[in-house]
């Protein structure tokens, strides 16, 4: 046999080869990026709250004990989304207090509705740069809330500016912060025993 002839036979041998290992490495990478996409979410929510990227605040659960003597302004909004017939709004527009210092201020809710509903708050802090430094010790905003037809209610917000806000370039200049908030329609969670006689409820009128 002719080198020619060797070569002409072992070219497809070489090139199926090499196909199937490029059909592995697009198998591998659509894999890889669909993985990535279910993980996307609960990553991004997490680098949010550590960061304070988007203007996502802090949790946390003492005060400050170092108070500088420098003020800051802090305003406060206030928004429904769709599908909740609440009124939703601050007591106060805005509070100016020392950088450090804790601070309780209230929003109030009523529910417009012929019926019960629950709403949950989400929430963010303009300029985004500033949310990695305004720390939450309480707020409504942690848990979902239900109103009665037409009742009233009044939510704490506990809070204080971390003095380590005046230390980077791009915070250290800002003066006025503002603390937004969305309430949106929520499914109230059900308890283990309600849940648990729902389901005898429907076996009984089977």
């Amino acid at each position: 046999m002719s080198e020619l002839q060797k070569t002409e036979k072992s070219g497809p041998e070489k090139s199926g080869l090499g196909n199937g290992t490029i059909v592995a490495i697009c198998c591998s990478f659509v894999i890889g990026m669909v993985g990535m996409a279910y993980a996307a979410v609960p990553l991004y929510e997490m680098f949010c709250k550590v960061t304070g990227y988007g203007g996502t605040t802090q949790r946390v659960e003492q005060a400050s004990d170092v108070i500088l003597d420098r003020t800051i302004k802090v305003r406060f909004d206030a928004n429904v989304g769709p599908g909740l017939a609440w009124s939703f709004e601050p007591v106060q527009r805005e509070v100016e207090l020392k950088i450090g210092e804790t601070v309780q201020v209230l929003y109030k809710a009523r529910n417009n509705a012929s019926t019960p509903t629950t709403g949950q708050a989400t929430f963010n802090v303009t300029p985004q740069a500033a949310g990695a430094y305004f720390n939450k010790v309480q707020c409504f905003c942690f848990t979902e809330t239900t109103l009665k037809p037409g009742e009233e209610l009044e939510m704490p917000v506990v809070f204080f500016v971390d003095p380590a806000i005046v230390e980077p370039v791009e915070t250290k200049g800002i003066h006025t912060l503002t603390l937004s908030y969305t309430f949106y329609p929520h499914e109230a969670s059900k308890p283990v025993a309600s849940a648990a006689e729902a389901k005898v409820d429907d076996a009984n009128k089977l």
